[in-house]
């Protein structure tokens, strides 16, 4: 019998003996130094969670764990790439066979290993965001859906149908149900689409992303062997950025960690502003429920925010019921309170802000170091038009700027067509919104009205062009009556042509085309607010192509340091910092949003929303509202402040105000709720 003989795994690289202790705080000495069994740490905004994450899996390999048996998830490749970087400098060496990176990552390698148990080959391809739509589209052809009489949403939004309900571990047609209501009584061709799709790409050898973490939590738990092996070697499990995790996430996160339990979770609670995309918050508050004999560690020292922004955040944040309580202490010296500012209406609100970027500069912050911050996508508009007056460079994270969106460029192309019929691009726009009608045809409808002397009249004249096919025809004649009412209501208020544009059919194709509809929905509501204030069509044009070459210019004088300002939405801000922030459209209904009042739990994730915003800071902190609000159907209606500001201590902010037409915050919280709530939208027909 041959004698057996273990290798001692040797403990961490010696080349650099870690003062752990000495280069951490109290509060992350205690997370690193911990010992086995599961561990929830709750790090507030700015308290070094990625330092504590990182010399932890240091501390690990200098205990003699292998870094091959350490397991380090995150979101992004950048946050993976970023942490194993430090890892390698805390050592003074790469960690060799760490595994490090996001859940697709770690799927992917492991998927490949053992794809013959899933039907795969190691081979398999991933299918990126433009191939599922491609191979959606091509299965709703093979099903003949694209020729039915009904409008059939495009293969965006069944994609984004089918990724919330794989993630949220939900039907398609509860999904379907909460999402786009309106079609589904076509839910069995739905899901015939999406059995199709998974039989073609099974076919083809290839996966989706959803699938890379579907069939991750099939070999789990179908494979015995599989999960021991896995077990095995991932002795220790971190997780970052916890509190973003879905339901799917959460039970690979369970099996990967059930035989040993030696798990440690990373998340805060407070930022957990994810559930439209499915992320679950119950994945952390149930933490300890979930993983009996949970330690719970807090990271509470903030470095990036003065006292005066935390004290301001600690008090919002302590409204929410369902939280792990915690307190940001400051470590940086004190500075100014924030200021909440009343503002007379959207155009002051616009023009304080681009004012005090501009004297922000001048007192030595550089653009790039100003955030303007949005609840939501339509906010930015008066914004930006002031900036463009003023030539303030700016950024728009994540996304177009206001009036570069598709859906607004798709609108303005029919107010385009009435102010000057023989506009070619206006009228290729709109002809390739129509259902059966592609770049080809629109070209050749375009180039036989053209010939005419009046390209709209002859538009409007019957019988539709020659040549169309059948679903072609049913939708010029859609088209056709809009630009009819369009023609004769040439005389109507501006909102009102919105109005019939939205009402003779775009307001489908918004639903049809696009996944977040519903959003697109408000900016075009925000498009009609503005054009109240425009009497003619050529005048609002005008303005709205006008602001655009402003692009490249800068104020003379400015260095390329500068750089631009930044105008996000708040979900595209989280993990980012400025030397100051602007918080806009702090009123009732907009921020939290009107239909985050009907339920708590809604409520609560919008304050979470207003933390997160407020602690992107370092210095200076602006929280802006307009007292009033012009719409197309109400005229100027006067506004509440936002009950994030309502229920704030008046010692943790300063009052400023602009002009002689504010009003003192407290004394407008007795504005009336009839006087403050809109009514849904009804369109003009």
């Amino acid at each position: 019998m041959p004698k057996t003989y273990r290798l001692t795994p040797a403990p961490g690289d010696p080349t650099r003996k870690v003062p752990f202790e000495k280069e951490l705080n109290a509060e992350q000495f205690r997370v690193v130094t911990s010992g086995a069994g599961p561990k929830l740490v709750l790090a507030g905004p700015g308290s070094g969670k990625t330092r504590t994450l990182t010399y932890r899996v240091a501390f690990l390999i200098h205990q003699g764990i292998p870094a091959r048996n350490i397991l380090l998830m995150t979101f992004t490749v950048k946050a993976a790439r970023e942490m194993l970087g430090r890892v390698e400098q805390i050592l003074g060496s790469r960690p060799e066979g760490l595994w490090g990176g996001t859940f697709h990552h770690i799927a992917n390698r492991l998927l490949r290993q053992h794809a013959q148990r899933i039907g795969l080959t190691p081979h398999f391809s991933i299918l990126d965001e433009e191939d599922v739509r491609d191979l959606l589209s091509s299965c709703v052809k093979d099903l003949k859906l694209d020729a039915a009489p009904k409008r059939f949403p495009k293969a965006a939004v069944i994609e984004s149908w089918l990724s919330l309900a794989i993630n949220t571990r939900r039907n398609l047609s509860d999904v379907v149900a909460e999402q786009g209501p309106q079609f589904l009584d076509q839910i069995t061709d739905i899901e015939q689409v999406a059995a199709r799709y998974a039989k073609r790409k099974l076919q083809g050898n290839a996966v989706d992303y959803d699938d890379m973490l579907t069939l991750w939590l099939k070999l789990l738990t179908e494979h015995p062997a599989v999960r021991e092996q896995v077990a095995r070697n991932f002795q220790v499990i971190l997780v970052d950025e916890y509190q973003d995790t879905n339901r799917l996430q959460f039970e690979i996160i369970r099996a990967l960690s059930h035989p040993h339990r030696n798990l440690l979770a990373v998340g805060d609670d407070a930022q957990s502003i994810y559930a439209f995309r499915g992320a679950d918050i119950r994945n952390l508050l149930d933490f300890p429920k979930v993983f009996p004999g949970t330690e719970i560690h807090r990271l509470e020292t903030n470095y990036r925010s003065t006292p005066e922004i935390l004290a301001l955040a600690n008090a919002s944040i302590q409204f929410n019921r369902e939280q792990f309580p915690k307190t940001l202490h400051a470590v940086r010296e004190s500075g100014e309170k924030p200021a909440v500012v009343p503002l007379t209406d959207g155009k002051q609100q616009a023009a304080f802000i681009a004012q005090r970027v501009l004297e922000l500069r001048e007192e030595g912050i550089p653009l790039a170091e100003i955030g303007v911050l949005l609840r939501a996508r339509y906010q930015a508009a008066e914004l930006e038009m002031e900036l463009a007056r003023r030539n303030i460079p700016y950024v728009v994270r994540g996304g177009v700027r206001f009036f570069e969106q598709a859906h607004i460029k798709d609108v303005m192309a029919h107010l385009r067509i009435l102010a000057n019929p023989r506009d070619a691009m206006a009228w290729e726009r709109i002809l390739r919104l129509q259902e059966g009608i592609g770049p080809a045809g629109a070209r050749k409808i375009w180039e036989r009205l053209l010939e005419a002397p009046e390209p709209l009249q002859a538009a409007l004249k019957p019988p539709a062009f020659p040549g169309l096919s059948e679903k072609a025809t049913r939708s010029f004649r859609r088209l056709q009556k809009t630009l009819q009412q369009l023609a004769q209501g040439r005389d109507r208020k501006l909102s009102e042509l919105i109005g019939l544009i939205l009402s003779g059919g775009y307001e489908e194709q918004l639903k049809e085309r696009f996944e977040n509809a519903r959003d697109r929905r408000e900016d075009l509501e925000q498009l009609m607010n503005l054009a109240v204030n425009y009497g003619e069509v050529d005048r609002f044009l005008e303005d709205f192509t006008l602001r655009e070459p402003f692009r490249g210019e800068t104020i003379k004088g400015w260095e390329p340091e500068d750089e631009s300002l930044t105008v996000s939405t708040i979900h595209q801000a989280k993990g980012l910092e400025w030397r100051a922030v602007f918080v806009l459209g702090l009123a009732e209904g907009q921020f939290p949003h009107a239909k985050s009042v009907e339920e708590e739990r809604e409520l609560e994730e919008e304050r979470r929303l207003f933390y997160v915003a407020v602690t992107r800071t370092q210095s200076e902190l602006y929280l802006t509202y307009p007292l009033t609000r012009t719409t197309y159907q109400r005229g100027e209606v006067l506004q509440r402040p936002s009950t994030f500001l309502q229920e704030l201590p008046e010692d943790v902010f300063e009052l400023w105000r602009v002009g002689e037409e504010s009003a003192p915050l407290r004394q407008l919280n007795q504005l009336s709720e009839e006087d403050s709530q809109e009514p849904e939208p009804d369109w003009p027909i």
